[in-house]
């Protein structure tokens, strides 16, 4: 099963296929089955246009395995993940010439 641990939405800076983005989607996702748990940080950046405009851009998807191993979800993983996501999300982001602005989030942070 795979589940959005957390996930915001900021500000950001980016092009991508020739297309500015503004926004971007962070997200901690954990996938579980038979068994097994992994989780990933990832990050969408998407044009946002307007103050309502929170279309997901799969163009400029990009993740990063953080765990995997036999297991279950576990809070106390789960906390040290979204404690680090920060600085995973910042590097991926600047693999591909993009940046999230921290500072200006477009929405509440959602845990599931």
């Amino acid at each position: 099963m795979v589940l959005n641990v957390y996930e915001r939405y900021y500000k950001a800076e980016a092009v991508f296929s020739g297309r500015r983005r503004r926004g971007a989607l962070v997200m901690l996702i954990s996938d579980s089955e038979a068994g097994h748990i992994s989780y990933k940080a990832a990050v969408t950046f998407f044009p946002h246009d307007s103050d309502d405009d929170f279309g997901v851009s799969y163009d400029a998807y990009f993740e990063k395995e953080l765990y995997g191993a036999k297991g279950r979800r576990s809070k106390k993983k789960e906390a040290a993940f979204i404690e680090g996501l920060r600085e995973t999300i910042d590097g991926l982001a600047a693999e591909h010439g993009a940046s999230v602005i921290w500072d200006e989030p477009l929405s509440a942070g959602r845990r599931a």
